[in-house]
């Protein structure tokens, strides 16, 4: 992948699997409509304590939003995929940096198996080879 061709992806906050839309409402109210907004407002772990009070949410809740809109940001695994990766453990581009190809395939494999009894839903090897690539290219 040539230097900069990683065109970082922004969804709104809609497009997220997990978030409630009373959540969604609330988040709106404090100008949060996007994943990057969303990125922005917990950018550490004093602002994502301050957003989960502003809300009068739990943390693992501001957590969660905070990780699936990092994954999603990954132009191949969008709002589309984040949340299996996050249900597979992975909850950075960092992280998945750091993964090989044919482990987490075959993670993602048993876990749709598991959760849906399909495993034809699962993402092929190329898509998750795709997916390391650009969280490798995110991370250098």
């Amino acid at each position: 992948m040539p230097p900069n061709s990683l065109k970082l992806q922004n969804w709104t906050i809609e497009q997220l699997p997990g978030i409630s839309a009373k959540h969604q409402q609330q988040l709106k109210q404090l100008n949060i409509f996007t994943t990057h907004d969303l990125l922005q407002t917990t950018r550490n772990q004093a602002a994502r304590l301050q957003l989960a009070q502003q809300l009068n949410s739990h943390i693992t809740h501001i957590n969660k939003w905070a990780a699936l809109a990092k994954l999603a940001c990954l132009p191949s695994v969008g709002y589309q995929y984040c949340g299996l990766l996050l249900h597979a453990g992975i909850s950075s581009p960092q992280q998945l940096a750091l993964l090989p190809v044919a482990q987490l395939h075959a993670q993602l494999r048993r876990l749709q198996v598991k959760l849906m009894q399909r495993a034809d839903l699962s993402p092929n090897t190329a898509m998750v080879a795709q997916w390391i690539a650009e969280a490798k290219h995110l991370c250098n």
